[in-house]
């Protein structure tokens, strides 16, 4: 795959773009902008020999009264992607779910748009559906979750608090995160945990000196509940703060036991996730979960016994299952009732050790499951409230949270859609600062590797000091 434009950012667009197209194709597209005259004019040098496709396409866009608004680069942008996706549609007579948006979040690019005045709430799914192609379903389906999001609050003194454990009991067939097994890293899990309580201590000063309020907290990884309960213990000790959410990742079951939960609940921790992923035990064991139906039912037990919020993942299109295994799996989950559920699309990433031809017999019936998926869950009272979407999912489809009876997880609407910002500790960890006023975000990454993070958590909090200065 070869794609040259003028501009480094679009230029990554049109690769997404092409790719969902024609992932496994030999295409070559220059794409060139020339202004002048009343026009923006659009040209596209499309070259793909295994499909016997080699052609120039000019596309032009007056902008009379309107250049100041074509001159923005968001505007320009969606010109240009919405021209590059009608030629790959028609030469490739292929529609995608998502039309020619791009970018990990659709609802988000709505918003933007209803809050800068170029739409209004109620044609959100006509104007997705006409002006970028995307499908009525997909369309219906964003409008429905800006619906759902009524908790957002745009409030600058307003935080998230996100601590990351990059710790794994195994690693998954699919699993892109910079994650450690525990059996590799066990001698470092108590450094780890004192740099974290050293960053967490830095962190308290800063939210302190700007006077935030912290709204909502979130333990993920990896898999935090690998930890034993005293370390667990240990960690959640130092975090002070009063919230309205707190959420802990628990995501391998067979991780979970009554310790670890009284723990959390002793702390506050007011969520934990069990993800079953499916409740098909071959696909476990091919995907290198090491958990049972059995433990995941267990676990889940534990956990209503204790009075936690439950999250429970999902994954269609894992390798080797059919829509008829899938569709016992949203039965068994809506059986189980949990107050959260998410679907996810399976994403095949370069950093995971799964690799297949996503052209190939998994794929196939993938969009059927998601269709089915969310269908069944709205008919069963449950609704959406969160998605996303990541490169390299079958089909250029998408991952969506549920909710039943408002209980919504808050960190994951404020995440995905950034409206707050997040104060992230541990290796890993992406900080956001969220300046909603002129409508900005900047980021400070700390380093991926428990290694580095240790060795440099000094400097990691020098950083931050400086960053929220």
């Amino acid at each position: 795959m070869e794609v040259i434009s003028e501009k480094e950012e679009l230029q990554l667009d049109l690769i997404d773009l092409t790719n969902l197209f024609a992932p496994n194709e030999d295409f070559s597209l220059i794409h060139k902008e020339e202004i002048g005259q009343g026009k923006i004019i659009n040209k596209f040098d499309i070259k793909c020999p295994s499909l016997n496709l080699e052609k120039m396409f000019e596309f032009e866009s007056d902008f009379d009264n309107n250049f100041s608004e074509l001159k923005s680069k968001s505007v320009r942008k969606r010109i240009v992607k919405n021209n590059l996706y009608k030629i790959l549609s028609e030469v490739l007579n292929k529609t995608l779910p998502w039309g020619s948006l791009t970018g990990i979040r659709p609802t988000k690019f709505a918003r933007d748009m209803i809050e800068s005045g170029e739409l209004k709430e109620s044609l959100v799914a006509e104007v997705l559906e006409r002006d970028y192609y995307v499908t009525r379903n997909k369309a219906k389906l964003v409008a429905n979750i800006l619906k759902n999001q009524k908790c957002i609050i745009k409030n600058d003194n307003l935080i998230d608090l996100y601590i990351n454990i990059p710790i794994c009991p195994s690693r998954c067939l699919y699993c892109s995160f910079i994650s450690n097994e525990i059996g590799r890293v066990r001698d470092k899990v108590e450094r780890y945990i004192d740099c974290l309580i050293q960053e967490l201590n830095a962190v308290k000063k800063i939210i302190a000196q700007n006077a935030y309020i912290v709204r909502n907290i979130y333990i993920g990884g990896g898999t935090p509940s690998v930890l034993t309960a005293e370390q667990l213990d240990r960690l959640l000790s130092e975090i002070s703060f009063s919230c309205s959410e707190f959420t802990c990742e628990c995501g391998r079951p067979d991780t979970i036991d009554e310790d670890k939960l009284q723990v959390m609940k002793t702390h506050g921790v007011t969520r934990i996730s069990i993800n079953p992923q499916t409740f098909c035990d071959a696909t476990l064991k091919r995907i290198g979960r090491k958990h049972s139906t059995k433990d995941v039912l267990s676990a889940y037990s534990l956990a209503l016994e204790k009075g936690f919020v439950v999250n429970m993942d999902l994954i269609a299109g894992l390798p080797g299952e059919r829509f008829s295994t899938f569709k016992k799996t949203i039965k068994t989950v809506l059986d189980l009732c949990p107050e959260n559920i998410t679907v996810h699309t399976l994403s095949i990433k370069n950093g995971g050790l799964l690799k297949f031809d996503t052209s190939g017999i998994y794929d196939d019936e993938v969009v059927k499951m998601i269709d089915f998926a969310e269908k069944t869950l709205m008919e069963k009272g449950y609704k959406p409230y969160y998605m996303y979407r990541q490169k390299h999912q079958l089909k250029g489809l998408e991952n969506v949270g549920f909710y039943r009876d408002e209980n919504v997880c808050v960190f994951n609407i404020d995440s995905m859609e950034e409206t707050n910002t997040v104060i992230a500790v541990g290796a890993g960890a992406m900080t956001k600062r969220v300046f909603n006023v002129q409508h900005r975000i900047e980021r400070l990454p700390n380093p991926k590797f428990i290694e580095d993070y240790i060795d440099r958590v000094e400097e990691i909090i020098e950083k931050k000091k400086e960053f929220f200065k």
